[in-house]
């Protein structure tokens, strides 16, 4: 017997259309497909991109365009691991796979859930999310008096877990790749580093007040070593070598809301760090070393397995962060009561920004300041905590043109003594 041959569907233009695909008495093309055991339809007025858009209908995507990404969810992700899940079940599906994180991390996580349930965006099904609805959804937080530091922490968790999605291939966009600057006004204040004069000023009240002078060389260091301020916290007996003259530094001490305190490692791998000691650097560590002796409390307290800290508040525990930005505050606050001149907002965190800038116009190498800032990359180092500013610059442009009228000046010297020192030259006569 002869073969059937299969019976071939062509629209009105005699193009060959492929299984599932036909087109309607009005024109239209339609695309029959089964999903989850049910037939679904999609209809458009074009079969492929190409095709112009016929008069008085409206722009839209070609039929081919549709099964495309049919094809895209149906194929790639079979199991549909579903482009319906809220955005607030991504992020918590995301969070699940973020293990081991330290615990300032982990209360990030929490302030981001919680906000998110009491945001209607984060009722919406992941696949209906397009990039204009992310960019008003965190437009609408900023106008709500939400900060912008706080949009900047939840925008860090939202769109990573719209990008695991992605990966995932349960959709095909991340709605979130832009960048915030273009979308929001930023409002946080800058941690700005103060200037040497102001620098110099402050240490020299807290030196010489009766009441502070026993912070002065904790402060001393966090000046000339630019240390986090947890990295100062941890140090450890052990961590200062007056005889090479170093400072190691490997951890970190915090202490959480509850009140449990904690060693963690540096911020990053390139916060491990062997640092050098300078002459005033190294006389405050013998006076922190002089002084512990006689404040520290008579058992030890061990975190973590370490011991011999360096600080110690009223109660015998060791200080963190907490403890020394209260100090700085009480500090600023009593100075600018007693003198005229007001000194600018003075941290632990603008004490580090004012070291890697003092630094920085000193003319070190930027990849020695990275190393002693103890920076992943020398983008943070330039861009963040170096402050350069027009009198800066000023400056920089004044002494680099004293240095050349110097040197013009030494070597005109130099032409002079060579010319005295030379012998005659006897001019040679011309022949007649």
């Amino acid at each position: 017997m002869p073969r059937m041959r299969a019976t071939v569907r062509r629209d009105k233009k005699k193009r060959i259309l492929r299984p599932g695909e036909s087109q309607r008495a009005d024109g239209r093309y339609q695309y029959k497909y089964q999903s989850g055991g049910k037939p679904h339809f999609v209809y458009s007025n074009r079969l492929e991109p190409t095709d112009p858009i016929p008069a008085g209908t409206k722009p839209g995507k070609s039929l081919r365009e549709l099964e495309q990404e049919i094809g895209f969810k149906e194929i790639c992700c079979p199991n549909h691991c579903d482009d319906s899940m809220t955005v607030l079940s991504l992020v918590i599906r995301y969070l699940a796979t973020r293990k081991n994180v330290k615990p300032n991390t982990l209360t990030s996580y929490n302030f981001v859930v919680n906000t998110l349930k009491k945001e209607d965006f984060a009722k919406k099904s992941i696949g209906s999310v397009k990039r204009s609805d992310a960019k008003l959804w965190l437009i609408s937080m900023q106008d709500r008096g939400r900060g912008y530091s706080a949009i900047h922490t939840i925008r860090g968790v939202v769109r990573p877990a719209f990008q695991m999605a992605v990966d995932d291939e349960i959709i095909r966009n991340n709605p979130f790749e832009f960048q915030m600057k273009d979308v929001l006004v930023n409002d946080s204040v800058k941690r700005e580093a103060i200037s040497r004069n102001d620098m110099n000023i402050f240490l020299n009240y807290v030196k010489n007040d009766k009441c502070y002078c026993k912070y002065y060389d904790a402060v001393n260091v966090l000046f000339h070593t630019g240390l986090r301020i947890s990295e100062l916290c941890g140090l450890t007996v052990s961590d200062i070598d007056l005889e090479n003259r170093t400072l190691n530094i490997d951890k970190q001490l915090q202490r959480d809301r509850s009140g449990k305190y904690y060693i963690i490692s540096t911020k990053t791998a390139f916060g491990m760090r062997l640092l050098p000691m300078t002459d005033e650097v190294y006389e405050s560590f013998q006076n922190i070393l002089r002084d512990r002796k006689k404040k520290a409390p008579k058992i030890e307290p061990i975190i973590d397995g370490k011991t011999q800290f360096l600080f110690f508040d009223a109660t015998g525990k060791p200080t963190v962060a907490m403890h020394w930005e209260h100090y700085f505050k009480h500090m600023l606050e009593r100075h600018n009561e007693i003198f005229k001149y007001q000194l600018p907002k003075i941290t632990p965190h603008v004490c580090r920004h004012t070291y890697c800038t003092n630094m920085a116009l000193s003319g070190i190498s930027p990849k020695t300041l990275q190393y002693l800032m103890g920076h992943s990359t020398i983008d943070v180092t330039m861009n963040v905590y170096t402050h350069i500013k027009f009198g800066d610059a000023q400056k920089e442009v004044e002494n680099w043109e004293a240095k050349q009228q110097k040197d013009l000046g030494s070597a005109r010297e130099e032409l002079e003594q060579m010319g005295k020192a030379s012998p005659k030259v006897i001019p040679i006569k011309k022949k007649a």
